[in-house]
């Protein structure tokens, strides 16, 4: 991941850029460790991140879609719709290679945030399911 430039908030400016500078979380990124595994084995999985904000959520997601080299879209529950799941959904099956015309990068994973996750109605959940389950990207959900 590049650094922001330097008008960016100080927040992002100082934003970790590689697993090995998150301070803290070792209950998820030590060695042996639920989401170190992940790392390490090169395969992503979908979870949901809890914690009180500014502990790292977003960051640990961001990192994730940087080392496995994955497309990452965001998405906020309170912000965001329906609309904004189905063109996720329609940006992973073109990265994956199912909706054509990206050439080199078709077969690229796609990994979504959903910032707030709590916040979904049933009608978001409805939409984002199927498409969790079927695997088409991997799911981070992340919740105060």
């Amino acid at each position: 991941m590049a650094k922001p430039p330097s008008h960016s908030p100080l927040a992002e400016r100082l934003r970790p850029q590689k697993l090995s500078e998150v301070i803290g979380q070792q209950h998820l990124l030590g060695e042996g460790m639920p989401l170190r595994i992940a790392f390490e084995s090169g395969q992503p999985h979908s979870c949901i991140l809890w914690g009180p904000p500014g502990v790292g959520k977003t960051t640990i997601a961001r990192l994730m879609a940087s080392s496995f080299d994955a497309h990452f879209i965001t998405i906020s529950a309170v912000l965001g719709g329906v609309k904004e799941i189905r063109e996720a959904v329609e940006q992973a099956q073109v990265w994956l290679g199912q909706g054509g015309g990206l050439g080199d990068v078709a077969g690229k994973r796609t990994i979504v945030v959903v910032d707030e996750v709590h916040r979904f109605n049933k009608s978001q959940q409805d939409a984002f399911l199927p498409h969790v389950e079927s695997g088409l990207f991997t799911f981070i959900g992340a919740t105060t």
